[in-house]
């Protein structure tokens, strides 16, 4: 069954979207990038409020391909008591250079890696995240102004995706420029959960709250589901 993961800046937005029956508590700051991050301090306190009611994934923001930096970043967002660890590879080098870096804290953490459709991800072969130790992947996009995940990849590579990483025992989740309106052609494809930010925002601005009512028209969308790991 496809969950709901909504993203949140803060504690106000994490018990909005906790009321507003998202399955997963996803923490970014929209304003720093696709995947930027909020101060671990922050993060920490947000954890603390939604106290284990939903799983909470956070992101280490948008990185060079470093993988000292990746490293700390990942160590120190684990530190913070989320249940997941975002990891953006948004490109096939930074996937070489910083997956090892992964494998290597994996067994200490949950980590979720995220390829990008409008980078031109390699999707063939996922068995390298699997074998590195990943709890999942998510498709997601870089630049938001450029399209939704739909204008970059058709269903049939996204039922692909989904597939191979049900064969190789990963959680996956779709997420990029989502709209209401794509639910119905994302659904059947059965991705672990399907990712929200800006339509779920007031005027469907990643940077503005939430506005409750794009966020139960989303949930009303999607199946309703016990809560479970991303």
């Amino acid at each position: 069954m496809t969950r709901l993961l909504a993203s949140v800046t803060d504690t106000l937005e994490a018990e909005q979207a906790l009321r507003g029956g998202a399955d997963l508590i996803d923490l970014k700051d929209p304003a720093r990038g696709a995947l930027g991050a909020l101060p671990c301090a922050q993060i920490r306190t947000i954890v603390t409020r939604v106290a284990g009611r939903r799983p909470v994934s956070a992101t280490i923001g948008d990185l060079p391909a470093d993988p000292d930096l990746t490293h700390d970043l990942i160590r120190a967002t684990a530190a913070t008591g989320v249940d997941y660890v975002k990891v953006g590879l948004f490109t096939d080098g930074h996937r070489a250079a910083c997956l090892p870096t992964i494998a290597d804290l994996a067994p200490t953490c949950a980590i979720v890696v995220v390829l990008f459709a409008d980078r031109a991800p390699d999707l063939r072969d996922l068995r390298p995240f699997a074998a590195a130790g990943c709890a999942g992947v998510m498709l997601d996009t870089a630049d938001k102004a450029a399209g939704g995940l739909l204008d970059h990849l058709g269903p049939d590579v996204l039922r692909a995706f989904v597939a191979q990483t049900r064969s190789l025992g990963l959680l996956c989740g779709l997420a990029g420029a989502l709209r209401l309106a794509d639910i119905p052609a994302l659904l059947p494809l059965g991705p672990d959960y399907l990712g929200f930010r800006g339509a779920l925002c007031h005027a469907d601005r990643r940077t503005a709250g939430l506005d409750p009512g794009r966020l139960d028209a989303v949930r009303r969308a999607l199946p309703s589901a016990a809560t479970g790991g991303l």
